[in-house]
């Protein structure tokens, strides 16, 4: 059997959405900057996907930019944020996404501006006291903090963050990759300066995404070269993955309640099989379905015998899973988000994240290799 529990790093492109995107790679070529019909033809479907993404965040059309991922997006918006307003104080956690911590770290280390790190707690959950203290006690701040832990799951309360900044008049980013697509946000109520999404998250194509923009904020651009998003982003647009993406919300919108409640069920099916079947087994961030994000489960085994082993071993046993978040993969570097909540670093942690693909099946068999390969390691 071949599982994949990897979906925090990326989902399967969904077929519908394929289907989408193959009708333009099919029979619209043009450029969607030329004023021939052929670039009228594909400068539509642009719009058109903008105004359907806009319509199911409660947003303006006009407030959607779209770059090439998650990342791009939050570097656009710190970067640009912060010295387009002349910022010089900036608030994160040493929980969130490099794509956060190492361009803010870039900035603090270049004299832009004094880095703080709100407090967390042992499973992720950022200290709103301690928040509020930072935001009293510094001039005007940006605050960088994510919706969904993409390691832990645990999620931080984005309404509450917004209502703070706006208090003490401090610009608010929320990394939302892990969220968009499978959970609701209303950018008419939500207090947010900047949120942003990535295609592949939830059943979309690589290499796409966008950045909200609240229209009370204006920016100047990062990528320089052409005319594209309203003067904001230069560069001829990725009109295949534009379509796929607005499919992918579009679809995700449709099926969330479903879907929620399947995937849930499945990870509690999971975390429950794993206490019944591995003793000692632990449970990394938050767990409550009210606190952590329904897709992600990050479970902490007992001391091993070659530990670093366990993620290959899953592999071989035909199991994808990550060791922390996929982004560092590949390094001997260990999870700075396990770090930072203390967690015990001759404690393997394997990352399971789930989609709609998934079923009971799969669990079974994975929880049946891991009893296994903890019983060999005893």
């Amino acid at each position: 059997m071949r599982v994949y529990f990897d979906n925090a790093a990326t989902t399967a492109l969904d077929p519908e959405v394929l289907k989408e995107m193959y009708k333009v790679m099919e029979g619209q070529f043009g450029n969607p900057s030329s004023i021939h019909s052929h670039g009228r033809e594909v400068r539509t479907l642009i719009e058109r996907s903008r105004k359907t993404i806009a319509g199911l965040l409660h947003t303006s059309p006009a407030e959607i930019f779209f770059t090439s991922g998650g990342t791009e997006a939050d570097n656009m918006a710190i970067r640009c944020g912060i010295v387009d307003h002349k910022l010089t104080h900036a608030i994160t956690t040493k929980l969130e996404h490099h794509a956060v911590v190492h361009t803010l770290q870039a900035m603090e280390k270049a004299g832009i501006i004094k880095l703080s790190y709100a407090d967390v707690d042992c499973k992720g959950n950022v200290d709103y006291n301690h928040l509020e203290s930072l935001l009293k006690t510094n001039d005007r701040s940006f605050v960088s903090l994510m919706h969904a832990n993409n390691e832990l799951g645990t999620l931080t309360d984005i309404a509450r963050v917004g209502e703070l900044c706006e208090a003490y008049n401090a610009m608010y980013h929320s990394d939302t990759v892990q969220t968009v697509g499978h959970y609701k946000h209303d950018l008419s109520k939500l207090k947010l300066n900047f949120m942003v999404c990535a295609a592949h998250k939830l059943h979309g194509p690589k290499g796409i995404g966008f950045l909200h923009i609240n229209h009370k904020v204006k920016i100047n651009p990062m990528i320089y070269g052409g005319s594209q998003e309203r003067n904001m982003r230069g560069g001829t647009e990725n009109v295949y993955g534009i379509v796929g993406l607005a499919k992918a919300l579009e679809m995700a919108y449709a099926d969330m309640d479903a879907h929620q409640t399947y995937i849930q069920d499945l990870k509690s099916y999971m975390k429950a099989q794993l206490e019944q079947n591995v003793p000692g087994v632990e449970f990394n961030g938050e767990t409550d379905p009210a606190k952590s994000l329904y897709t992600v489960l990050s479970a902490s085994f007992p001391e091993m015998e070659m530990a670093d082993m366990l993620l290959f071993n899953l592999d071989i046993a035909g199991i994808s899973a990550s060791g922390g978040s996929a982004c560092s993969s590949g390094t001997d570097i260990g999870s700075h988000v396990l770090t930072a909540i203390g967690a015990n670093p001759d404690r393997p942690s394997v990352r399971f994240s789930f989609s709609k693909y998934n079923t009971k099946e799969e669990v079974d068999y994975t929880v049946a290799k891991l009893k296994e390969f903890c019983m060999v390691s005893a």
